[in-house]
């Protein structure tokens, strides 16, 4: 039983930095495709969020596992480009914004997780308390950011808008600046 346990907090390990390094990407990204809004700025919130807490997982995760830790953030940075050259492109704004916030959830279901078995583990302390403070600093920031959802109902020429023609949009705005 210790021993599944333990491949148990490995595997929730490299699910987690995966999650929290998209949690860093897609929002950021997500947040510079809509611009100056409300929905924008949750997420920015929450990409800062995400940056912050980095070092910290990144001192407990890479001692541990540093193959897997790398493993990790090359599928995370791969399936974010994949995501951002291919899926948001033709997804509207407001779908690919609650994709976001699906995969924000995601890593924080996988943190709650994580500190249970941590929990379960007198060596873990540090882990158990890095993700109970993920989520209790992150659930409320999620919260707000579904709640920005609200926004995409006062605009709804915005919300329909396919990710790369509000790419386009944005482009064509910049190019008219002095």
């Amino acid at each position: 039983m210790h021993d599944d346990l333990a491949r148990l907090r490995e595997k929730l390990c490299r699910e987690l930095a995966q999650a929290e390094l998209a949690a860093m990407i897609h929002t950021a990204r997500e947040a510079s495709r809509l611009g100056d809004t409300p929905p924008a700025a949750m997420l920015r919130e929450v990409s800062a969020h995400a940056e912050h807490l980095k070092p910290r997982l990144d001192a407990l995760l890479i001692s541990r596992q540093p193959i897997g830790t790398r493993v990790a953030h090359w599928l995370g940075h791969t399936f974010s480009l994949i995501r951002h050259y291919a899926v948001d492109r033709v997804l509207s704004v407001e779908r690919s914004y609650r994709a976001t916030l699906l995969g924000l959830v995601h890593g924080l279901d996988t943190a709650r997780l994580l500190r249970e078995v941590a929990h379960r583990s007198e060596e873990e302390v540090r882990l158990f308390r890095f993700c109970d403070d993920l989520i209790a600093q992150r659930e409320p920031l999620i919260r707000e950011a579904e709640r920005a959802l609200a926004w995409f109902a006062s605009h709804p020429e915005t919300a329909l808008t396919s990710g790369a023609r509000l790419a386009l949009a944005h482009a064509d705005a910049r190019s008219l600046r002095p």
